[in-house]
């Protein structure tokens, strides 16, 4: 279960490095690195999904933890790699103006997506089972 911890860690990093890359990109724009950045919004996107992904892993082994629920591994395994590589689709995309076009983003974003959803749906029935 302390994979939960260790990847809400890697997502809270991202978390603060995407606030101050975007900090930069706003308040102090540096001719070349604007061109770098090319879609805020999208960043923004990204942000906010680090920041509740790294709200579910942290949620998940504290009420797992506060219940005495021994997790399945693999499913935290989902949720945290899951959890880190859904948001940094919205990265990418942000950079990258021909994103949505390419066969590769659309393929690594369908197996983060598949990931994720065994995960959560995993950890879910997990809870279902201890609460029923």
């Amino acid at each position: 279960m302390e994979v939960l911890l260790l990847g809400a860690v890697a997502m809270i990093a991202a978390l603060i490095l995407s606030a101050w890359l975007m900090t930069f990109a706003k308040w102090f724009p540096l001719p070349g690195v604007d061109d770098f950045l090319i879609d805020y919004k999208t960043m923004i996107r990204a942000h906010i999904d680090y920041a509740l992904m790294a709200l579910f892993s942290l949620g998940f082994f504290g009420a797992a933890t506060s219940a005495n629920i021994s997790l399945p591994t693999l499913a935290c395994w989902c949720i945290a790699i899951g959890g880190f590589t859904n948001p940094s689709i919205f990265v990418v995309a942000a950079f990258d103006t021909e994103f949505w076009d390419k066969k590769i983003w659309k393929v690594f974003s369908a197996v983060s997506f598949m990931i994720t959803t065994v995960g959560f749906v995993w950890i879910g029935m997990t809870f279902f089972k201890y609460a029923w």
